[in-house]
């Protein structure tokens, strides 16, 4: 997965400028919510805001800004309506960013993304006009720290904590127009460990590529893994792959598909034995699933702990067993267990809730 963070670093790495497309904030039908972004260059495009003539006028406001031919405002606002050829209805705000190979923040940004510390960007606006940035998290300022005041910090802090999206935000108590677009960067939350790089495998990384995830690919064979590899994805080549179960962060999603049963049956088991699995997945038939179980439960796994091993995996109804057809069905069926997983957190009481009862 290589978001706009990653496409930045690209870009600085090339010597290349660019400006940072962000939608700001929206009103109504629209094709993408805020904070959505894309990035332009001279030549390329990486993202986008929702495709159609919205996006076209878009790359083409933002490649003014890059050849100098346009210096306006940063902040512009675009009905869906006819003039647009789009039948929305609604109103997006869009953010156009300058971005140098000198903008200090971005080491920032990856830095803190790399130790998984969220964070806000905070884009500062007068007369709509990027001035300076500043990133914010739950005990530090990096990089203009003079952009926000002491309130203003405690506003954005508190947004932080509470996980608010991307949003535009005016401080009530100043009196200069700055406006603030308040871009939070959060830690990723879909942590997959995959075990084996055999050919679903390959082509499950390769659907997984535009996921916002982080994957943790296991195998003993150093020669199967491509010889690229995404930059979310971490291999781990070792000859003791069940190792990697006991590593794996509470709320993983673990998917095993390795060239050998013996081997899918011993990480399966150590899989089991956990309690605080978001989702396990087994590549397999009916008839592998039972010979598992029966055998697990004969070396003491609880038949109770059965019903969270999914197998055969892949959302139902795709028929077709060539890799890439499998990897689509299980890409689908994680997407649906990991969004069942965050409603699920987020209708869980917290400790303090329940301390409170």
């Amino acid at each position: 997965m290589n978001d706009w963070l990653d496409d930045l670093a690209g870009l600085r790495e090339q010597n290349e400028p660019a400006v940072v497309v962000t939608v700001a904030a929206t009103r109504g039908s629209v094709p993408r919510g805020s904070g959505t972004k894309m990035v332009v260059t001279a030549a390329d495009v990486y993202g986008t805001i929702g495709g159609g003539h919205l996006e076209h006028q878009a790359i083409a406001i933002a490649r003014d800004q890059l050849s100098m031919r346009s210096n306006g405002r940063a902040l512009r606002r675009f009905p869906l309506g006819a003039s647009l050829g789009q039948c929305c209805g609604g109103v997006v705000n869009l953010l156009f960013e300058p971005f140098t190979v000198d903008s200090p923040w971005l080491g920032e940004a990856l830095a803190l993304r790399c130790d998984r510390v969220p964070f806000i960007i905070v884009s500062a606006m007068n007369d709509a006009k990027v001035t300076r940035r500043a990133i914010v998290t739950a005990d530090r300022i990096y990089d203009a720290a003079d952009v926000l005041d002491d309130d203003a910090v405690v506003v954005v802090r508190e947004r932080l904590a509470r996980a608010e999206p991307a949003q535009l935000w005016r401080a009530d108590d100043r009196g200069d127009g700055t406006m603030f677009f308040l871009d939070p960067i959060g830690s990723i939350d879909f942590e997959i460990v995959l075990f084996g790089a055999g050919h679903v495998g390959r082509a499950l990384v390769r659907v997984l590529a535009e996921v916002r995830c982080h994957v943790t690919w296991v195998d003993a064979r150093e020669e199967e893994f491509p010889r690229e590899i995404p930059a979310h994805v971490t291999v781990v080549c070792t000859d003791a792959p069940e190792a990697e179960v006991d590593a794996a962060p509470p709320g993983s999603f673990f998917l095993v598909m390795t060239h050998s049963h013996p081997l899918d049956e011993t990480i399966a088991e150590r899989i089991l034995r956990r309690d605080d699995v978001a989702y396990f997945g087994l590549i397999g038939s009916l008839a592998k699933r039972r010979q598992f179980e029966k055998r697990l439960e004969q070396r003491g796994t609880p038949r109770a702990r059965f019903v969270r091993m999914n197998c055969p995996i892949g959302i139902p109804g795709i028929p077709g067993k060539e890799p890439a057809t499998i990897a689509i069905a299980v890409a689908a069926e994680l997407l649906q267990a990991h969004a069942n997983h965050v409603a699920n957190s987020a209708r869980a009481p917290t400790s303090a809730q329940v301390a409170s009862r």
